[in-house]
């Protein structure tokens, strides 16, 4: 049997109805932005496999970071110990973060990292003596595949088989132009109905609802909503974090700053699994007691993985470095001018940019399902060209890593307008 073969035959994949999906592409390697199948065709990764990769494949930077540690520490439990890469790691972090998150907590993906939020303002709560239980979140969003985060997600085929089985969650609307006070006055409604413990949200981009996109003076007046009102922030910037949105995060842009933040993805540049959860020093106060009971009960066998954070700590130098902010402004300066370029297409409902995203809409005469024919028409188009793009639904967006190159970046747009024709 091939490689392919024996992929049908031993493995599961994510996101993927076996019966009818085409079979996985075997990758053989990767460097910076480009791909390679066992066959030899070369790919570019405009979404950064998922948002992960901003400094490229096997950056050889990251990757002496990792053997330097594995010959040192590759791993000890963080429950009664610690060691230096996350004690630096942390240090390193607080120097970026917001002021006032002063408490980092390691566990290892996006979903758990909002799975550690989620149960922290609920139990926040609960050391206080108070009965709080609702977790509000935006229609559309997503925040991951464990229990919580499925929960407070709201894209309906990735959770209906689990109705009836999630924590009590109650949405509001995205505040996108024109619906701003619609979202205010719901929120306001929902906290004067419900005992709510805490507000999640995708900060400024909803990524898998199709990089949607508010602004930060809507999103600051909802957090002075919550703060008037004893209910805790939770900024999801496991996809935006990192340089996305063009700032090390997206809560950078605002005035007023969440309670809790939660990272990952981009992290580790897209080489070990890695997530972190921030808390304030409030926060962490509430479970700071005599009463053991009063403790947060929740860990992971990798917690802190001392590779892991070595990993960390050479994609956060990375991202400081004077050569990857330029590379930021210059993706975004090339976005803008596709933008201007496309978004008058006959094709093109809208566009939009935010820092190194780029997403545009395809005209349709009915709506495009997630993993429609559409969808799925597009997907192959972009394979064929030697692109890597995911559409959701009829919606196109471009994630790329940072060091893409302007030649790469171009040939990225001409296959995208290229597409509208196939339409």
């Amino acid at each position: 049997m091939n490689l392919s073969e024996k992929d049908s035959q031993y493995l599961w994949h994510p996101y993927t109805q076996h019966k009818t999906a085409q079979k996985p592409i075997v990758i053989a390697k990767g460097k910076g932005v480009l791909l390679w199948d066992e066959n030899g065709k070369e790919y570019i990764d405009a979404i950064a496999s998922w948002w992960v990769n901003p400094y490229g494949h096997s950056n050889q930077f990251i990757a002496d970071a990792i053997y330097k540690q594995l010959t040192t520490l590759e791993h000890v439990l963080f429950g009664g110990f610690t060691h230096k890469p996350a004690i630096h790691l942390a240090e390193k972090l607080k120097t970026i973060l917001p002021v006032n998150q002063q408490k980092i907590f390691f566990s290892d993906n996006g979903s758990t990292a909002v799975e550690v939020a989620i149960k922290v303002a609920l139990q926040y709560f609960f050391n206080k003596g108070e009965k709080k239980t609702t977790i509000i979140a935006f229609e559309n969003a997503f925040h991951g595949d464990t229990f919580a985060a499925m929960a407070a997600s709201g894209i309906s085929f990735y959770t209906q088989a689990f109705q009836g089985m999630f924590i009590d969650v109650v949405r509001i609307p995205v505040p996108v132009k024109g619906k701003e006070q619609e979202s205010f006055e719901a929120l306001k409604k929902v906290i004067q109905e419900y005992n709510c413990a805490g507000f999640i949200f995708e900060p400024l981009v909803l990524g898998a609802a199709g990089m949607v996109m508010y602004e930060p003076e809507t999103l600051d007046e909802l957090i002075r909503i919550c703060n008037k009102n004893g209910v805790l922030t939770i900024a999801d910037e496991v996809m935006t974090g990192f340089g996305k949105t063009g700032k090390n995060f997206a809560c950078d842009y605002l005035q007023e700053k969440p309670d809790v933040m939660c990272l990952s993805k981009a992290l580790t540049g897209g080489t070990i699994p890695m997530s972190i959860t921030t808390f304030t020093q409030d926060i962490f106060e509430a479970f700071y007691d005599d009463d053991i009971n009063k403790a947060l009960f929740h860990g992971h066998t990798f917690t802190a993985n001392p590779t892991g954070c070595a990993a960390a700590l050479a994609s956060f130098e990375l991202l400081q470095t004077p050569g990857m902010q330029e590379n930021l402004v210059r993706v975004n300066q090339n976005h803008l001018a596709f933008q201007k370029h496309i978004q008058k297409h006959p094709k093109v409902t809208t566009t939009r940019v935010l820092g190194v995203i780029f997403a545009l809409e395809i005209k349709t005469e009915s709506s495009a399902s997630y993993y429609g024919t559409l969808r799925n028409k597009l997907y192959d188009f972009f394979i064929e060209n030697g692109i890597i793009l995911r559409p959701v639904g009829n919606i196109v967006y471009i994630l790329p890593p940072y060091i893409i190159s302007d030649i790469q970046l171009q040939k990225v747009y001409e296959v995208v307008e290229k597409a509208l024709e196939i339409v």
